[in-house]
């Protein structure tokens, strides 16, 4: 039976994201941990911080990483992954730069960096933990529709809109090669256990799909549902067509 949880409004569903996150370290103090980046987190991520400023606890074997990362372009980027998680989390809590892995934004060579990036997280022993963010057209890391299921970690293209959305933050012209570098969809599903996290009315069609449609490579977040251990947190504008479901 699917695990689907949905907050009574957004400051609760941030709340709530943000003390899953908490939980892990607490629970295991060496958790590695994947999160994602984006409107959806960014509340979340400034919760945990508070609370761990408010609150301090040992965060010195904890890791952290994304699960995807932009590549062919700077990490002074502000879009880019690793800036976002260094300043929205890892910096605020103190998490050794050597347990924060992310592979590079720019490389000669990234078959190599796919695969550096994860036999880093296999080193450990796999992700604990994995926050994933669900994309409008139904992608999770940057495994956009059509991605096969036993994909591993690669480069993959970003989803149009964003591409769009990056280029015009960046000024880098068409011929400039863009794209994502993420953990495969097969890579993914082996982590312990995932949260899935939505947030927003635009987001309630594609969680529906997600739900309560077929598990296909059209829609890449479907996968989730052959999961043994995911959640799938959801706010109450996000989660109106699957109520039904909800604990």
């Amino acid at each position: 039976m699917l695990k689907v949880t949905i907050a009574k409004n957004e400051q609760e569903f941030d709340v709530m994201a943000a003390w899953r996150i908490i939980g892990q370290m607490l629970k295991k103090p060496d958790s590695v941990i994947g999160l994602s980046t984006g409107a959806t987190t960014k509340n979340m991520h400034a919760i945990v911080s508070d609370i761990y400023g408010k609150y301090p606890f040992d965060t010195s074997q904890v890791t952290l990483f994304n699960v995807d990362e932009l590549t062919n372009l700077p990490r002074s980027y502000a879009g880019c992954c690793y800036t976002m998680i260094a300043e929205q989390i890892a910096r605020p809590l103190n998490i050794p730069d050597e347990r924060f892995i992310m592979p590079k934004t720019i490389s000669e060579d990234y078959e190599s960096e796919c695969r550096s990036f994860q036999q880093a997280l296999e080193e450990r022993g796999g992700a604990d933990l994995q926050m994933l963010g669900l994309g409008y057209n139904g992608h999770i890391g940057i495994n956009q529709p059509g991605t096969p299921f036993g994909s591993e970690t690669w480069v993959s293209p970003m989803d149009p809109v964003f591409e769009a959305r990056v280029r015009k933050e960046t000024g880098v012209p068409p011929e400039h090669q863009l794209g994502g570098l993420t953990l495969g969809i097969r890579t993914i599903m082996h982590t312990k256990h995932i949260i899935l996290i939505a947030k927003g009315e635009h987001k309630a069609e594609m969680v529906r799909q997600m739900l309560k449609g077929p598990v296909t490579e059209d829609i890449p977040a479907s996968v989730l549902q052959l999961h043994p251990s995911c959640e799938f947190l959801l706010d109450a504008d996000a989660g109106k067509y699957v109520a039904d479901m909800a604990e």
